[in-house]
């Protein structure tokens, strides 16, 4: 099915997707492949191969990522009409969820991707219209429109069945539920900064996004590894996150062994910062977004 044949289709959404919602989705899914792609990713399924995840592979992630073009798009409709978390967005992203597995065979490929890229794919599409896509103005329109429900489904999900709230229950660390709710900082505060100043500093785009991947794994607690390891893996992952940007990351002459050499270290733990992929798609997401308005 062609991206274009979306206009005409049955639909989840509950408005009519437009070209400007099937752009925000073909962004979205561009962003994925933007973290598919890149190389070395400690513990992280890549085309080279599918570090910690012994279920995946490159092939499955970009069965699963051309999963969510229609999915996204009909989020963007619903974002941009203004729709209820509860009532449209959440729904619309667990029909998401179960598209997905049905591709992957039951494989959890990016359900985080489609709870966090989808609410930006909402917050950009009702930005749009007004106030274009600056990403502060895409946090903002995110925080106004839904960040009340945000926080409520924070605190359910402190008391929910899920890794994420048993990670909260045995380390006290909050998850994707909170970092929504607090208008993913870790995205703005950190991924887009690290990204812009990665270019600034000459790298190409592969080596930008790993250098973001290694300062969002220096910031964030990721639940994928603390409910793999505990604490001490996140520890672990942290520490060797910051070490490698102490020694001047990717802008230092075989920065791209040492990568390597910490992915096999990660495979060899079984660790995978699978929440940080996730905010390194957002990250390149809402570049995207901005790019594209630049162009235009």
């Amino acid at each position: 099915m062609s991206p274009d044949s979306l206009l005409t289709v049955e639909r989840p959404a509950p408005h009519a997707v437009v070209a400007s919602d099937l752009a925000l989705a073909r962004a979205a899914v561009a962003a994925l492949y933007d973290e598919l792609r890149a190389y070395p990713k400690p513990g992280l399924v890549s085309p080279i191969d599918s570090g910690a995840h012994a279920d995946m592979d490159f092939a499955l992630m970009c069965r699963s990522a051309d999963s969510l073009l229609k999915p996204f798009a009909g989020l963007a409709a619903a974002g941009r009409a203004g729709r209820s978390f509860e009532d449209v967005l959440m729904p619309l992203g667990m029909a998401a969820e179960r598209g997905m597995l049905a591709v992957t065979g039951g494989v959890n490929t990016h359900r985080g991707a489609i709870f966090s890229l989808g609410l930006l794919v909402a917050a950009a599409a009702r930005a749009k219209g007004a106030i274009g896509l600056l990403p502060e103005r895409v946090q903002a329109t995110l925080m106004r429109h839904w960040g009340r429900a945000l926080e409520a489904h924070a605190v359910r999900g402190a008391t929910a069945f899920s890794h994420g709230s048993d990670v909260r229950r045995k380390t006290g660390r909050n998850g994707a539920r909170h970092e929504a709710a607090c208008g993913f900082p870790s995205v703005f505060r950190t991924g887009i900064p690290a990204y812009r100043q990665a270019l600034e500093a000459g790298l190409d785009g592969n080596a930008a996004c790993i250098q973001t991947l290694f300062a969002l794994m220096e910031a964030v607690d990721d639940t994928t590894v603390l409910y793999r390891g505990g604490l001490d893996a996140g520890l672990f992952v942290r520490r060797s996150a910051a070490a490698f940007l102490a020694r001047g990351g990717c802008a230092r002459e075989g920065w791209f062994e040492e990568a390597e050499r910490l992915h096999r270290a990660f495979v060899a733990r079984n660790l995978s910062p699978g929440g940080c992929a996730d905010l390194l798609a957002v990250t390149r997401f809402v570049i995207r977004c901005r790019a594209e308005e630049n162009s235009g």
